[in-house]
């Protein structure tokens, strides 16, 4: 029951709404995190109406839930919350608070906070001040009701919670984790040699100098006095040791819900539904140039946050333009379409993509109705034992038919390299890059590009894919990141059984490489972003891309098995018990430390949800 052992509250600002990718993490964690703590767990995040009708249920709290909210509204005035469920696996009990309910206070807190440093016009910041008031407030009725509390808290946006909680001296043991660092990812932005430079970080003055010294304080004070801290990678936590000035207590990477076939054939018959939808949006996209052989064409791609440098799409870019030069010289036969997957702000599909699909619909619709015209008509002549008579187009049929090729060869453009109209065309990275490789998809050319600005979705009327069936059908991801603290997209691409070419400033790949002989032989390359010149990094990952086009349908097979076999590393079951490991230290900390003695204390399966 939740009245009885202790607590375990996970605070984030993407508890039942997605922003970024801790929403992933805290989705794809709960039904490990659940079948542990049943209801003795619960979230706390920010309640968002557009969100909320999607993601949450409001529901009657639980005794101890009910006494909790009770008191917190009867000592903190006008504090608004909402309690229910998180429509996802798991259905675990949420707190939601209502930030404006709070607002009149915000001044006395950021005074109280940061005084000389504040930012007043940093109006994220003032939400994050808000809300961590807010959070203090709720722990500290848990506490005072003599409940032995575990408070986990993710990242800065929820740092303020935990400053709080320390400055009120609330006795629970708390677990702050970053999964990445707000210098290191400036830094990187700025394309300076961050990881060579971070040892001898001046992190104050780099802070003061990018105007983000208020929230940098924020996130070292919350690693300094939480109770465990913990980093979602080695990489990471090497680098919050010389920026965030603590040793990380324990590694917390990032895992997955792995549903993984019994038959090996199962996820390539995924693979090949999928590979045929995209193929079914390269046609459209292609028309009038469409002169490549779809059955020889493999579906690179990147996908992530708008961050051009950080993600490496500049990388990913350059390899590809060497990728193009090498396949031309060498004569192959071999097309690449390589997708961006990185939003960024849009007007809605451009004329051309829309175009594209319409023609293809109508080509297809036209031999449809034709094909199904002629079966009838063969159908009725083998009932009579009639199959020595011709069976010919109509003149309708033909001219109708021709009408749709002219419409399909009469383009007078080149195949657009993006498929959205932009906002900021002018100012986007990747589409000025993409112009400076004249890389515009030239019939002659071997790589041809495609940038989708936006994410993907199975109601589109240009790409109808999910991201994750749109991943199953391709054949290689490539994710050349300067900066990834972990790296959920070649993650999820190994879950997914397709190969994935990253670099060892991730998290993902420094995990993988620390438990795989050969990376590389099972799925995962992983080039060097560390130790080379941009050039040599470049050739490198084209390198692997020459290699992968050189493949036989067999040996990519092949591959695709032996990269859905490294999943099992990447599951929760298997990755939670780092969680697990932070929430006994920090319990062993602050209260008795015998009670780790009791095998029951930390895993209570009678308590699962009641759903």
């Amino acid at each position: 029951d939740v009245d009885e052992g202790p607590l375990l509250i996970e605070v984030a600002w993407e508890v039942a709404r997605k922003v970024g990718g801790i929403y992933t993490v805290l989705k794809t964690k709960l039904p490990f995190i659940c079948n542990i703590w049943g209801n003795r767990y619960a979230l706390v995040g920010v309640y968002n109406y557009e969100s909320a009708a999607t993601e949450f249920e409001p529901v009657e709290p639980r005794p101890l839930h009910a006494q909790v909210i009770e008191n917190l509204q009867r000592n903190n005035p006008g504090i608004k919350i909402h309690y229910g469920r998180w429509l996802v696996p798991g259905y675990p009990c949420v707190f939601l608070f209502e930030l404006r309910s709070s607002e009149q206070y915000l001044y006395q807190w950021r005074e109280q906070l940061m005084g000389d440093f504040s930012r007043p016009d940093d109006a994220e910041m003032n939400e994050f001040i808000v809300f961590g008031h807010q959070v203090s407030c709720l722990l500290e009725e848990f506490t005072k009701l003599n409940k032995q509390v575990i408070a986990q808290f993710h990242e800065y946006q929820s740092g303020v919670g935990l400053i709080m909680c320390k400055r009120k001296k609330l006795p629970l043991a708390s677990v702050f984790t970053t999964h990445a660092t707000l210098l290191g990812r400036y830094m990187c932005a700025a394309r300076l040699n961050f990881y060579n430079l971070v040892s001898s970080l001046d992190a104050d003055k780099e802070a003061k100098e990018r105007d983000i010294f208020h929230r940098f304080w924020v996130e070292r004070e919350a690693t300094q006095l939480a109770t465990v801290f913990t980093t979602v990678s080695e990489i990471t936590g090497f680098e919050a040791l010389h920026i965030l000035k603590r040793e990380v207590d324990i590694i917390t990477p990032n895992g997955l819900n792995i549903e993984r076939f019994t038959a090996l054939h199962t996820f390539q018959n995924l693979h090949a539904r999928y590979k045929a939808k995209i193929s079914n949006f390269v046609r459209g996209h292609f028309y009038g140039f469409y002169d490549f052989d779809i059955d020889k064409t493999l579906y690179f791609f990147t996908a992530g946050r708008y961050e051009y440098f950080n993600k490496g799409v500049n990388l990913f870019l350059d390899a590809l333009k060497q990728l193009n030069e090498a396949l031309k010289a060498s004569n192959s036969d071999v097309t690449i379409v390589a997708f961006i997957i990185m939003p960024d702000a849009t007007n809605n599909f451009n004329v051309e993509s829309l175009k594209g699909q319409s023609l293809l619909r109508d080509l297809k619709d036209t031999c449809n109705d034709i094909v199904e015209r002629l079966g009838a008509e063969i159908y009725e002549n083998a009932l009579k034992g009639n199959l020595q008579k011709t069976i010919t187009f109509s003149k309708e049929d033909e001219v109708m038919l021709k009408r749709r090729i002219v419409a399909l060869k009469g383009r007078k453009t080149l195949p657009p390299i993006v498929t959205h109209n932009m906002v900021n065309d002018s100012q986007n990275e990747i589409l000025n890059h993409i112009r400076s490789l004249e890389m515009f998809n030239n019939p002659e050319d071997r790589v041809k590009l495609i940038y989708h600005p936006e994410f993907l979705s199975s109601t589109s009327t240009v790409l109808p894919l999910d991201y994750p069936d749109f991943v199953r059908g391709c054949h290689l991801g490539v994710f050349t990141s300067y900066y990834e603290p972990w790296g959920y997209t070649p993650a999820e691409c190994t879950v997914l059984g397709v190969p994935s070419v990253s670099s060892n400033l991730t998290g993902f790949s420094n995990y993988i490489n620390n438990r795989v002989d050969d990376p590389g032989a099972s799925g995962v390359t992983i080039i060097d972003r560390r130790n080379s010149s941009y050039e040599e990094q470049v050739l490198e990952t084209c390198n692997e891309m020459v290699k992968f086009c050189g493949l036989t349908r067999r040996e990519r097979i092949e591959l695709r098995n032996k990269t859905e076999h490294l999943s099992q590393l990447l599951d929760w079951n298997v990755l939670g018990d780092a969680y697990t490991q932070a929430y006994k230290k920090a319990y062993s900390l602050t209260y008795d430390q015998e009670l780790l003695a009791d095998p029951n204390l930390f895993s209570h399966p009678e308590d699962i949800l009641d759903f």
